[in-house]
């Protein structure tokens, strides 16, 4: 049977489940990264309703959804920005039980698509450093390790990133 993939805005009635995906994705793979503490410390930053639905208002941030046989199964967040020419990925999850099936490439292809018609000529996302299945994904796709990034992010912690970045400029950048 084939599978069904729609990738498509996030809309209100969503931002539940968006949430809750999340959290599962999160609970499910950071633990042995950042460990339980920093996990809820930036779900509480990141993933809350009233935050969402501000970003959604936003005109140069979006957030898409994928939706697989019907059932959300990833999403993404990105933005211009700092560069108008820039397109920033700020968030690229699939439902922890669905990794590996394609899904984060297909969004990546998405956003890359996204980007180009907006004029951006370059993609690029923070990804920790010992995330190593999204560093191997992301590669995959094209993205390349242009330096690391150390920020804090308050609360007693800090992110502990790759900044890796694409050219968007010509037919294939970003084919997967």
């Amino acid at each position: 049977m084939a599978e069904d993939i729609l990738i498509e805005p996030l809309r209100e009635h969503d931002i539940a489940a968006l949430v809750a995906l999340a959290r599962d994705t999160w609970m499910h793979h950071y633990p042995s990264i950042i460990g339980m503490a920093q996990i809820e410390y930036m779900l509480a930053q990141r993933y809350q309703p009233e935050a969402i639905r501000a970003q959604l208002a936003q005109p140069d941030l979006w957030w898409d959804v994928l939706r697989l046989n019907g059932q959300l199964a990833a999403f993404a967040a990105y933005e211009t920005g700092p560069a108008a020419t820039d397109m920033k990925i700020d968030k690229l999850y699939a439902r922890h039980d669905l990794r590996g099936r394609g899904m984060g490439s297909a969004l990546l292809r998405h956003v890359a698509a996204r980007a180009r018609a907006r004029g951006c000529t370059r993609l690029w996302l923070q990804v920790n450093r010992h995330n190593a299945s999204a560093i191997a994904m992301y590669l995959s796709n094209g993205l390349r390790i242009e330096r690391e990034a150390v920020a804090d992010i308050g609360g007693g912690f800090v992110m502990d990133d790759y900044i890796m970045g694409m050219s968007l400029a010509g037919p294939r950048a970003g084919a997967a």
